[in-house]
């Protein structure tokens, strides 16, 4: 991952289709996962990067020479490029693996990530979201950054470039409030929800976006498997929440925690 020798800015922003946040999940008949028969829309936080991107094109104008957006999934996953692609960015990367073909893990996709940074040899700026709603992980992007030897922040709520410098600043989230790094280009960034509100995709937008390059791939075009490592042997629900009954006084409540085993 090496800077431009053009010192324009290339910006990939890796993108997930996920279930949509609006959507009650359920485990499916065979407790192996989520029932995946439902509405799925793009990971909310990787919006967010997306959004990001294109705002910073806006401010920085030509400095910015592309956006390009990456999915891993399966055919569907071409819908979630499309909405990127309405939403400003200009191309897109889709390594397409089989519907039934398990959900890959972080280290896979940070590897398959690695691999399309290398096969692309200019990108200066990852702007990715912190977490998928599905997972809640958030591991992708610290071991992507990891293994391009980039500079990452993390969980982040401003970011400013300054393309001649070739830094990026950017204010992180931290238990006790907020902290200013600086990063030298390239750099891996994670977005947080207070970064931007993510903007609709107009119509025109929506009809160019068909226009828009996207290009195929599979793992073993980028040399990785992605095979999980882990197996999940069972999935349940958890228990339904048993109502709460009403007592008379405070010698009746004492009474109840005892005979419910507090002492």
């Amino acid at each position: 991952m090496r800077p431009t020798t053009a010192r324009l800015l290339n910006i990939l922003v890796p993108v997930k289709r996920c279930v949509d946040y609006a959507v009650k999940i359920r485990v499916n008949a065979q407790q192996t996962g989520i029932d995946a028969n439902v509405k799925h829309s793009m990971n909310p936080f990787d919006e967010i990067a997306v959004e990001e991107a294109v705002r910073l094109r806006e401010r920085l104008k030509d400095k910015v020479k592309s956006i390009t957006v990456v999915t891993i999934g399966p055919a569907k996953a071409a819908e979630t490029l499309r909405t990127a692609l309405a939403m400003g960015a200009d191309s897109g990367i889709h390594i397409e693996v089989p519907e039934s073909a398990p959900a890959p893990e972080p280290l896979g996709v940070a590897r398959a990530l690695r691999a399309v940074v290398e096969r692309r040899r200019e990108t200066d700026l990852v702007i990715m979201g912190k977490q998928a709603i599905d997972d809640d992980l958030g591991q992708t992007g610290q071991m992507l950054a990891a293994l391009l030897g980039a500079a990452q922040a993390t969980c982040a709520s401003a970011l400013e470039v300054d393309v001649e410098k070739r830094v990026a600043r950017v204010r992180t989230e931290i238990d006790g409030g907020a902290q200013e790094l600086v990063c030298t280009l390239p750099a891996v960034v994670t977005t947080d929800l207070r970064l931007n509100e993510p903007r609709y995709a107009s119509l025109p937008n929506i009809m160019k976006a068909k226009k828009k390059p996207i290009e195929k791939l599979t793992p073993a075009d980028l040399g990785v498997d992605l095979t999980p490592v882990l197996e999940t042997i069972k999935v349940t629900e958890p228990p339904k929440r048993v109502g709460g009954g009403k007592v008379s006084s405070v010698d009746e409540l004492v009474g109840r925690l005892k005979e419910a085993g507090f002492t």
